[in-house]
């Protein structure tokens, strides 16, 4: 398993669809900040998207999509004067799975939203820009697009299981657009997922994640990637915001707590698992990292009180 996949599956990421949108004439919606990662799909005509701290708003064509990694305010319009409305009424009142703005049907969105456990922001959307637009003529975006379409599809056959089949589906094109935007920003920037396409940060990343348990030294780290240990104790902080090895003992805390929420193992077993040798050494990391013990925690989540 390579590190994204890691972290996909640790955050708990989910799909979900929501009703698709028909517009016409001049009209203008006024989406209130949710919580996850929103996206849409422009699957015919045109319209203007405006998020709340992007300075330029974004036309966006047949073809298009676009993905929201913060809980910010957006528009959606024919143009920069239309009037807004806001979008909660008109997705309430959708009627066979698509809520309708102005007149008529010129432009057509799909869209929804992607669903995380509480660690996600700081694993995997920190250091992303706020808006991650797609633009159907970029090379690059052809599997997004095939995920797209297969979506799609899916809800208007409206089969058996098709719900499911479109949110997994969804999955897909999340994966498929967090690569589309590492192999096409002009800078990565920083941040865990940036660090995965670095020529030093990458490969430290893809060994400590194949190899949790290891005893890794930032020289053991820097010989993955072949350089010096300097650089890559400095690299590692430059992209990642952190050093080497605080980043594996917070990976590892990530992967205590998802055994600890699962029931899976003694707290001794999942210590050994994940690199501490006893349980009062994990039990120390724990504390530190999460404010509670492992034993709390696993109490705590049998009891509901902790997010999963």
């Amino acid at each position: 398993m390579d590190p994204l996949e890691d972290v996909l599956t640790l955050t708990g990421v989910t799909g979900r669809l929501s009703a698709g949108l028909a517009a016409g004439g001049r009209w203008g919606l006024r989406f209130r900040p949710l919580t996850g990662v929103k996206f849409n799909a422009v699957r015919r005509g045109r319209c203007l998207l405006v998020v709340d701290g992007v300075a330029e708003p974004i036309t966006l064509v047949a073809g298009d999509c676009f993905l929201l990694t913060r809980p910010v305010a957006f528009d959606l319009a024919s143009d920069r004067d239309a009037a807004l409305e806001p979008a909660e009424p008109a997705f309430l009142a959708a009627t066979d799975g698509v809520a309708r703005a102005g007149t008529g049907d010129d432009v057509r969105l799909i869209g929804g939203r992607f669903d995380f456990r509480e660690r996600a922001r700081a694993l995997l959307l920190d250091g992303l820009p706020a808006v991650i637009h797609v633009p159907a003529a970029t090379v690059e975006a052809d599997a997004v697009h095939w995920s797209i379409n297969r979506i799609d599809l899916e809800t208007r056959r409206g089969q058996l299981g098709s719900t499911l089949v479109a949110e997994h589906l969804a999955v897909v094109m999340l994966i498929q657009v967090l690569r589309f935007h590492l192999a096409t920003a002009a800078t990565p920037g920083s941040g865990w997922l940036a660090g995965l396409t670095d020529p030093v940060v990458g490969p430290a990343l893809r060994a400590m994640h194949a190899r949790p348990a290891d005893r890794w030294t930032v020289e053991a780290l820097a010989g993955e990637a072949a350089v010096s240990r300097s650089t890559m104790a400095a690299r590692f902080r430059q992209v990642i915001g952190t050093g080497p090895l605080e980043y594996l003992t917070g990976w590892r805390i990530e992967l205590a707590a998802d055994r600890l929420r699962r029931g899976d193992g003694t707290i001794a077993s999942i210590a050994r698992d994940v690199g501490y040798g006893s349980e009062s050494a994990l039990s120390v990391a724990f504390k530190r990292v999460t404010g509670s013990s492992p034993a709390a925690y696993r109490a705590l989540r049998r009891a509901g009180a902790v997010a999963p």
